[in-house]
């Protein structure tokens, strides 16, 4: 911003201004009209209001659309920098990571354990905002990493508690999702089972985990190795590009050993035999 407000000519200066405003309310407009999505055709047309027709649900999306703008006002209204933005946003998501990692790995998780995930961890990291990080100094780094804590830790207790206390998706719907992805692993033994595949291996194996932490160490890696460079401090920065290197290749060497994914020709084979 500062350097073509100081280096570009005044036709120019206001192009790239009126660019800058265009990304902004393009950005807008795409989380409002997502999040509206997302409350009208996951939660209230599926658990609140099924079977209405097209335009009652363009209406509700539209008091939807209003709503989050006015919640988006409100936060907004009550935070001062774009660092209390962030440090916001990655404690209200703190809560649903654990459950959006385990629905892949576990039968068990339910439309209603991701919903209750989502609103304790909203809920919860405001409470915490208000009263714990108050309680350390503005500067203090341990405020934040409490109310993430304590908004993980609760978070979790509310939607395994949730899990158990709600019915589990029908065998129809946890049947066509195992012959789609074919996740494996002990979670889901219950239902590879009934389905005559028998106990299935996760793909990636034993240490399919070890890929997520080489894609953090990768991305990290790389940003961090490239800022280096750029500001000339080439030794740490090769160094860092070369641990970027060997993340890429612990990865690309797990997909190398990994078999192909079946096709549609497989699954209808699969279909069949389970049938049987």
């Amino acid at each position: 911003m500062h350097a073509f407000m100081d280096y570009l000519p005044s036709p120019w200066r206001g192009l790239m201004l009126a660019g800058f405003a265009a990304a902004y309310m393009s950005t807008v407009a795409t989380q409002l009209n997502w999040g509206a999505s997302y409350l009208i055709n996951d939660f209230y047309k599926r658990f609140l209001k099924p079977g209405k027709d097209e335009k009652h649900y363009v209406n509700a999306a539209r008091i939807a659309t209003v709503f989050l703008f006015a919640a988006s006002l409100l936060v907004t209204w009550q935070l001062d920098t774009i660092e209390g933005a962030w440090k916001f946003l990655l404690a209200l998501g703190a809560g649903t990571g654990l459950v959006l990692i385990l629905r892949w790995y576990w039968w068990r998780i339910n439309a209603w354990s991701e919903i209750s995930a989502m609103t304790s961890s909203f809920i919860v990291s405001l409470l915490a905002f208000a009263f714990v990080r108050p309680r350390f100094d503005a500067a203090d780094p341990n405020g934040d990493a409490w109310v993430m804590l304590i908004t993980v830790a609760v978070s979790t207790v509310v939607w395994v508690a949730v899990t158990f206390a709600t019915k589990p998706e029908s065998d129809a719907t946890l049947d066509a999702f195992y012959r789609r992805v074919r996740p494996g692993g002990p979670g889901w033994v219950a239902v590879s089972t009934r389905l005559g595949f028998g106990r299935e291996k996760i793909p990636g194996g034993a240490l399919a985990w070890s890929n997520w932490l080489a894609g953090v160490v990768a991305v990290y890696a790389s940003l961090f190795g490239i800022g280096k460079i750029i500001f000339l401090e080439f030794g740490s920065g090769l160094i860092l590009l070369l641990v970027a290197g060997l993340a890429f290749s612990w990865i690309a060497r797990s997909f190398r050993n990994e078999p192909d994914p079946p096709t549609d020709i497989t699954r209808q084979e699969d279909e069949r035999r389970a049938a049987a």
